[in-house]
């Protein structure tokens, strides 16, 4: 895994890329489009 928050995005184990809005590039090209809640009242922040 690698994980690169200043430039968005992070490497998961099963070589899964995945960005800091949400969106993902799968291993095999598929791309998954951002998926943003609409309003902050379903934002979670971590402890």
């Amino acid at each position: 895994m690698a994980h690169h928050p200043e430039q968005g995005w992070s490497l998961l184990c099963n070589g899964v890329l995945l960005f800091e809005d949400t969106g993902e590039l799968l291993p095999d090209g598929q791309v998954i489009d951002p998926h943003r809640p609409l309003s902050t009242e379903h934002v979670v922040t971590a402890a």
